[in-house]
């Protein structure tokens, strides 16, 4: 199964310019959706981790069935403000504006290894944000998996430049 076929682009959304990849019509397909997720399985076996952790908020789909499966504690970073308890922040630059993203300090123990699932890189910000918030909570990052990397925006390869083990299941041009 060609996994690329089930994602649909959208022109200049959510602005001018942007081709956005919706995965929408690959979660909607449940043998799409299951051949996902078994392939983040599979590319997870090349990682050593103790938890999940995903990104607000289309990183939660693939990374919560993951965690299910994997028997793993799952950790949600998320948007400034939507976390109740003490939270570390981390600002950063999407390709089309900036952001905050924020961890419950409670979630990753000194140590703890961390695999990263998300649903697409594009320059790599939410993505190094992430693991800067793993750093901060003094854990490690024991990788990420995107479902698809926009790979002419080099978000993949810049943190892969850094030292981290990165997996792509699906290969887009960003423009």
């Amino acid at each position: 199964m060609n996994l690329k076929d089930f994602i649909r682009s959208i022109p200049d959304y959510p602005k001018k310019g942007i081709l956005f990849r919706d995965i929408t019509t690959l979660i909607k397909n449940e043998k799409a959706f299951s051949e996902t997720i078994d392939q983040i399985i599979e590319r997870s076996k090349k990682m050593k981790f103790d938890k999940i952790a995903a990104i607000e908020s289309r990183g939660f789909v693939f990374a919560s069935a993951v965690s299910y499966i994997l028997k793993k504690p799952f950790i949600m970073f998320r948007k400034k403000n939507k976390l109740p308890a003490d939270v570390y922040s981390v600002d950063f630059e999407l390709e089309y504006g900036k952001a905050t993203i924020e961890v419950h300090k409670d979630s990753i123990n000194e140590g703890d290894s961390i695999l990263v699932i998300d649903d697409l890189i594009a320059t790599g910000g939410t993505a190094n944000a992430a693991a800067k918030l793993i750093e901060i909570s003094k854990g490690k990052v024991a990788g990420f998996i995107f479902v698809i990397n926009l790979f002419d925006l080099s978000g993949s390869d810049g943190l892969v430049k850094k030292g981290y083990s990165v997996e792509n299941l699906i290969e887009f041009p960003g423009h």
